[in-house]
């Protein structure tokens, strides 16, 4: 018995002191064989344990996850931003900015270049081409009647009713000095009336690739006469293809025969007037809603740049903002300018 005990305790021992999972040989068999068994499971356990290490740092420092993609994506966004945000640094009132280097086929300066705005009478350069597309005679008379009253505004002219003028005449009122009775009879007289003229703007501006546009009238005298500044540059390089429409809308005086007397006028533009700007296509805007607008295609350091400026604050902002754009592309250094591959009384609303 008491050996017995002493066997037990000695097998106990032993046992304790095997690897894992090692079983006790059967009658006959070596006490070894099962040991090939036991470093096949401390392997699986090694394994394991290497496994579960590589997932713990691959959750520590993963590699590209979307996350980091997305972060870098940002970045480059912000670069590209800020490369073409100078408009911020210039201090620019307008609240859409574009321009636009022909020579170099790409963006130079943007603010909120795709935002929607109300263009006010910028509306008179697509009045413009669509009559010129219309191949209509320019010396044909036409009359100012009372329908050509402005009745949204309430905007003064001093075409009275009854003052007949030929076509090109209210062409060159409605381009140099944003005369909206004459852009009114220039759609009035238009094959199918107004609403026909409005149907031929919208149709011009799907044409041009200006999808974001929308015409209302041909005067700019409705708020709902919407663009953006990158649609407005395709409209002034479509104007540019003008002759007429340069030499218009860049004359700074004219006079004309209204009631057997000349009268003056001159161009909404004072950088046209001033003359010290080499300009091919302008026009200026102005409603409540729309803030001071100029569009413009002028040379500057002999590059063919447009400059498209909406909702400017400030009677002399707009004008402010051109000349701070000038100065900006005259000192800016080779590679600084980049970006990516637009009779009567009441208030004048002349632009």
């Amino acid at each position: 018995m008491r050996y017995q005990v002493i066997r037990l305790i000695v097998i106990t021992f032993l046992a304790s002191s095997l690897p894992i999972g090692f079983l006790p040989p059967g009658p006959g068999q070596c006490c070894y064989a099962a040991a090939p068994k036991a470093q096949n499971v401390h392997e699986r356990a090694k394994k394991q344990q290497t496994s579960q290490k590589k997932k713990k740092i691959a959750q520590k420092s993963p590699g590209k996850t979307s996350a980091q993609k997305k972060k870098t994506s940002s970045y480059k966004k912000t670069t590209k931003r800020r490369a073409a945000g100078t408009a911020k640094d210039l201090h620019l009132t307008s609240r859409s900015v574009l321009v636009f280097d022909e020579a170099s086929d790409r963006v130079v300066l943007s603010k909120n270049e795709d935002r929607k705005k109300s263009i006010a009478s910028i509306t008179k350069l697509m009045t413009a081409m669509v009559v010129l597309d219309a191949g209509l005679p320019l010396d044909e008379k036409i009359t100012i009647t009372k329908d050509d009253i402005d009745t949204i505004k309430h905007s003064s002219s001093r075409l009275a009713v009854g003052t007949t003028l030929a076509r090109s005449e209210l062409l060159r009122l409605a381009l140099m000095s944003s005369e909206n009775r004459a852009a009114s009879a220039l759609a009035r007289t238009y094959p199918g009336g107004t609403r026909a003229f409005v149907a031929a703007m919208n149709a011009k501006a799907k044409s041009l690739g200006m999808y974001d546009t929308h015409f209302m009238d041909s005067t700019g005298l409705r708020s709902s006469n919407v663009s953006t500044a990158n649609d407005l540059v395709r409209m002034v390089q479509a104007a540019n293809a003008y002759p007429l429409i340069r030499i218009y809308s860049t004359s700074d005086v004219c006079e004309v025969p209204i009631c057997g007397r000349m009268l003056p006028y001159k161009n909404t533009n004072v950088l046209v007037r001033e003359g010290k700007w080499d300009i091919d296509i302008s026009k200026t805007g102005y409603i409540r809603e729309a803030g001071r607008c100029l569009v413009m295609r002028a040379k500057i350091e002999d590059r063919p740049m447009i400059i498209v400026l909406l909702d400017a604050q400030g009677k002399n902002s707009r004008i402010q903002d051109a000349r701070a754009i000038e100065s900006w592309i005259k000192s800016a250094k080779p590679g600084l300018v980049s970006g990516k591959n637009a009779a009567g009384t009441g208030p004048d609303t002349r632009g």
